[in-house]
């Protein structure tokens, strides 16, 4: 991607400019990402050790409701652009403004969640700064000497830690992958700096003309060639909210035990069993159902079962092609993120 923002050559810095750690924070519709919230915890700890600011950054259009969010989780500041132009989100446009904001503050950090954008738009950003960049960091811990990050993250393959360094350039970005650090926790009393940043944005190299929703959740479940179902295992109305997420990456619709149903989770024209529908997906995903033969019936037709139980000993494992034993909760959000991951190196 040619920029007229960053250097055309590499040239040495002078780190002494360069202080302070941002996280960018990502914004989509009505809510911040919470995989953005999570690396406040990191970020935190990394400028107590700097003994600089914690800064958290949004870029995108209508956000001002969203601009205490950083601070109330850990953020000393909130920098902010907000523009018709970030209306809809362009990696080149996105990461364009986010280089001019870096080389106007100057942070010596810069961490990215690893969603779909962060891994897709942070390397953009990268390159235009002429900086290197570590991605899937599991941790971080600071020289303090020379103010340098250590970024560590599992090589691929490997059952050992790197230990990774970026002793010449600033910032020095890594980008983390969701659920690897934990929320902190949100504490509305907090105060904070939020300043608002105009920068020139740049058009985008390529423009949507169109798009289209696709209501999966209308296709039957009889005739529907992916289905992510729970039962009673899910614990709540709430649970079902994950399944719905997994269902969408996998274009599939969301179904029920009938348990699930008799608990008013779902609807009962979603439920897969004796007593309510059989169904032929391709792929049948079962999550918190123990396995009742009246449930089993209804799947008697499916071409491939995944089972997901905490239960070992559920019946559910037995009527299974594969399945994983553990806690949905960590399992759900693990299989999306792993789904974007590779929807991303693909693209």
């Amino acid at each position: 991607m040619s920029s007229q923002t960053g250097c055309s050559e590499w040239k040495p810095i002078n780190k002494n400019e360069w202080r302070g750690v941002w996280v960018f924070i990502e914004t989509f519709e009505d809510e911040v990402n919470e995989s953005s919230l999570q690396l406040l915890s990191p970020g935190k700890i990394i400028a107590e050790k700097l003994q600089t600011k914690l800064c958290g950054v949004i870029l995108g259009h209508n956000v001002k409701r969203f601009l205490m969010e950083p601070i109330y989780y850990g953020a000393d500041k909130v920098i902010y652009v907000d523009d018709k132009k970030l209306a809809s989100y362009y990696p080149d446009v996105y990461a364009e403004t986010l280089a001019k904001l870096i080389l106007k503050h100057k942070p010596e950090v810069l961490l990215a969640a690893g969603t779909l954008r962060g891994r897709e738009m942070i390397p953009y950003v990268a390159n235009i700064l002429k900086c290197g960049i570590t991605a899937d960091c599991t941790d971080f811990d600071v020289d303090t000497s020379s103010r340098d990050l250590i970024m560590i993250r599992p090589p691929y393959g490997a059952t050992l830690l790197a230990y990774i360094k970026s002793p010449e350039r600033r910032p020095q970005i890594s980008t983390v992958r969701p659920n690897v650090f934990k929320l902190p926790k949100r504490d509305e009393s907090r105060n904070g700096d939020v300043v608002e940043e105009r920068v020139e944005i740049p058009d985008p190299v390529a423009k949507l003309v169109s798009s289209e929703e696709i209501r999966t959740e209308d296709i039957p479940i009889e005739k529907a060639d992916v289905i992510v179902s729970g039962g009673r295992g899910i614990g709540s109305p709430d649970g079902f909210k994950l399944l719905e997420n997994l269902a969408m990456m996998l274009n599939g619709v969301v179904a029920g035990s009938r348990k699930a149903v008799d608990a008013g989770w779902i609807p009962h024209e979603r439920q897969v069993g004796q007593t309510g529908k059989s169904v032929k997906a391709s792929l049948y995903l079962a999550i918190g159902i123990s396995g009742a033969a009246q449930h089993l019936f209804g799947i008697r037709e499916a071409v491939t079962v995944v089972a997901i139980n905490n239960d070992p000993e559920a019946p559910i494992f037995e009527n299974s092609d594969y399945g994983i034993v553990g806690d949905y909760r960590v399992i759900v959000p693990a299989l999306i993120e792993e789904i974007k991951n590779r929807r991303s190196i693909h693209k």
